[in-house]
């Protein structure tokens, strides 16, 4: 049978003024009707870049696709080059017959026009339909992808929406023109787990009413595990392996996608260091990459597996060790506002009684989906937001009624690592100004000299170089900015680091690299941390304890193991349910169901 799509030797480049990049470099691979594939590869391996290249919207200049074809198959039989159509004709194509999810929904919708207005748009361009027709058939879109209130929704802004309201409006947009191909960029990258496992379930639902392909790019296999039928594996803008996604789970032939599937962290042992892609490989100064002796996944697992006895042991040391942050009952009540004068009608709870314990040298998790007030209580706790009540105790100091300026000399034991590394950086310093700025503010030493020898000190220990210094916070990639963001919260050699999903937004091998860096400085500075994720699996390889939050409140509280073995309330259930299981067996059961 004729696949939907065959793309031969596509080959994208973008120049600059003193080079080429060659994003895409010679990529072949099909696209079968009624089939998932999932294209997969860290930041910067040209997943997006074919995807793009597909839909023809690389940005000219300084992108170009300098060879290559792209053969779109009709219902007839008859295939279309979709690279050397004019472009009047890619556009009956490109949102009618081809849809695109793009990775970031926020920033896909137009803020300023209506989320029904935005669909509607489509309809009437490619389908000819009058506005009132495209709005019932929008409201009907809704309803598919399974929006709650479609008919209000319509008549909404972005801005009203929650992270997974607003995929499903591009999904339905997608979908406006029930497309033949419909390519999903990173479509769950942001969301919680059980909003990704709802989307993904949705999308499936959607292949199957439709009978339509599904291009999936992802830097996660634990995903393409849960929908692709085949995958493509990237690499610095080459295909390294592809096949049936049994077949390259089951028995992975190149060092990266071992790597890639080794990463992740697992939910059933527990690990001393994740393993990361140099474990499996390394690439020579000309690109030649060459395996490591020995590079196998079930030894390294083995090897760095904890035993019974030393996860004993760590226990009761930290039965032993002193208690170093005290919360109890602590609520953050955020007014809601109404009215000409702005009187105040009700309050939202976004942190509502929740009392725990930290002991030194201890980690604990604070996991939940967004909006259940874990960054809140992170933040409360250093009184970056003011508590409504409660009281925290650092040290046996209580932290809630200590006037300000003594407050700023108990920050340099309790410090925070932001979500987003470059929205947490001065786009305007150089990663030496901003290290130097942390030391001259809570005067630690007494010379620039000195400082600057810390700093350079500082950042070889995050897996930096001492050259770093003079560079802007742009010139690094997502998991460089996290390690200088955690240089400068380690520069005043605090005892607390809460960690605020610190690793959400990286891939998943520079995620492991970071977890590692982690692991390291707590042993080696006996660090205590409270780590903030949604991601279960995440939070369950770093944490000692776990405390699952939903609503506000603390809903469950205990050791990690036992957490992930038996957990007691449903939601805890169902966040485990939804995490990505990316296993032989589990793929062999999903494939016969199908």
């Amino acid at each position: 049978m004729t696949p939907l799509i065959r793309v031969e030797h596509l080959t994208t480049e973008f120049r600059t003024d003193d080079q080429c990049i060659r994003a895409v470099d010679d990529v072949s691979f099909e696209i079968p009707r009624g089939k998932t594939v999932g294209i997969v590869g860290e930041s910067g391996s040209g997943k997006s870049v074919t995807a793009l290249s597909i839909m023809r919207l690389i940005p000219t200049p300084p992108g170009k696709i300098v060879g290559g074809s792209v053969w779109f198959s009709e219902r007839n039989g008859h295939e279309v080059d979709l690279l050397a159509l004019p472009e009047s004709q890619m556009r009956h194509y490109r949102g009618n017959r081809i849809g695109m999810i793009f990775q970031e929904p926020m920033t896909s919708l137009n803020p300023v026009f209506r989320c029904g207005e935005q669909v509607m748009e489509a309809l009437q361009l490619h389908l000819g339909m009058d506005r009132q027709q495209a709005r019932e058939r929008t409201i009907a879109l809704f309803q598919e992808v399974q929006l709650p209130r479609p008919e209000v929704i319509v008549d909404q802004y972005p801005h009203q929406l929650s992270g997974g309201q607003k995929q499903r409006v591009m999904i339905a947009m997608a979908m406006a023109c029930n497309p033949d191909l419909l390519i999903a960029d990173e479509p769950t990258t942001a969301l919680d787990v059980t909003v990704q496992a709802a989307i993904l379930e949705l999308l499936r639902h959607l292949q199957r009413t439709h009978q339509m392909s599904i291009l999936f790019i992802t830097h996660d296999l634990g995903v393409v595990a849960e929908i692709a039928d085949e995958v493509v594996v990237m690499y610095r803008g080459r295909i390294v392996e592809k096949g049936s996604v049994l077949e390259v789970f089951e028995n992975p032939q190149h060092p990266y996608t071992k790597g890639l599937l080794a990463c992740r962290p697992r939910m059933d042992v527990r690990l001393r260091v994740l393993p990361t892609i140099r474990d499996f490989m390394e690439e020579t100064p000309d690109g030649t990459i060459i395996e490591r002796q020995g590079a196998n996944i079930a030894t390294i697992i083995e090897q760095r597996a904890i035993s019974a006895d030393e996860r004993a042991l760590r226990k009761q040391q930290l039965a032993q060790a002193p208690v170093l942050l005290q919360v109890e009952n602590l609520k953050v009540h955020f007014p809601i506002r109404t009215g000409v004068f702005s009187r105040v009608s009700g309050w939202v709870k976004a942190v509502d009684g929740v009392s725990f314990q930290v002991r030194q040298g201890e980690t604990l998790g604070l996991v939940g989906e967004s909006g259940c007030g874990k960054t809140t209580t992170g933040r409360a706790i250093l009184r970056l937001i003011e508590p409504t009540e409660g009281r925290v105790y650092f040290n046996g100091q209580e932290v809630t009624s200590l006037p300000r300026a003594q407050l700023k000399q108990l920050r340099r034991q309790m410090q925070i690592i932001f979500q987003d590394p470059y929205s947490s950086l001065n786009p305007r310093l150089t990663v030496g100004s901003a290290l130097m700025e942390v030391l001259k503010v809570h005067g630690r030493f007494s010379t620039d000299a000195e400082r600057r020898a810390y700093i350079e000190e500082l950042l070889v220990k995050v897996g930096l170089e001492p050259q770093h210094y003079h560079r802007y916070p742009h010139e690094f990639s997502g998991g460089q900015r996290q390690r200088i963001c955690i240089a400068r919260a380690l520069a005043v050699d605090p005892k607390l680091l809460i960690c605020d999903e610190s690793v959400s937004a990286l891939d998943v091998s520079i995620q492991a690299q970071v977890l590692n860096l982690l692991v390291q400085l707590r042993e080696e500075m006996g660090l205590t941390y409270i780590f903030i994720s949604h991601d279960l699996s995440v939070v369950k390889f770093i944490s000692d304890r776990i405390a699952v939050m939903h609503a506000g409140r603390i809903v469950e509280l205990q050791d990690a193991d036992e957490l992930y073995r038996s957990p007691q309330q449903d939601y805890t259930r169902q966040l485990i349910a939804a995490i990505p299981t990316p296993s032989v067996e589990t793929i062999r059961h999903r494939l016969q169901a199908a």
